[in-house]
């Protein structure tokens, strides 16, 4: 059965939000997309979800953020003891192995490299839908 709550997208760049919008968009993803636009706006919505704002069935974290870096967000939430099983897909342009050891070491849950080409962005959304919003349970 399919998760319908949310997916809380960290991204900085308005046009890889755009991109990512279009791809889920051109993919039929039901589940709406929430953004938040710096690593500080990310960490907001932990006062959301203490109000009673739905969980997202998965965040998908940019490292290279302003005001709190994305390690820095991953670090907060896996810390959260009421929000640290919520899946982290880290979705970047980093390919650097510091940054590839540092989410994992902080309890990411996936790593992904963002492609450059729309078609190929499209086929990361759909494994985004299948695996995290499909298939996955989750004992949240």
């Amino acid at each position: 059965m399919e998760d319908r709550r949310p997916i809380l997208l960290v991204e900085d760049n308005p046009m890889d939000v755009d991109l990512t919008q279009r791809a889920f968009a051109k993919r039929h993803i039901v589940n709406v997309l929430e953004v938040a636009r710096d690593g500080e706006e990310a960490l907001e919505w932990i006062a959301r979800w203490d109000a009673g704002h739905p969980l997202p069935v998965v965040i998908l974290l940019d490292l290279k953020l302003p005001r709190v870096s994305g390690l820095e967000v991953l670090r907060q939430l896996k810390a959260h003891a009421d929000y640290c099983r919520i899946p982290v897909v880290v979705l970047t342009t980093s390919r650097e192995d510091a940054d590839v050891a540092s989410a994992y070491a902080l309890g990411v849950n996936s790593y992904i490299v963002k492609p450059v080409e729309f078609e190929k962005f499209i086929d990361v959304a759909a494994q985004i839908d299948l695996y995290w919003c499909v298939l996955n349970q989750q004992a949240i």
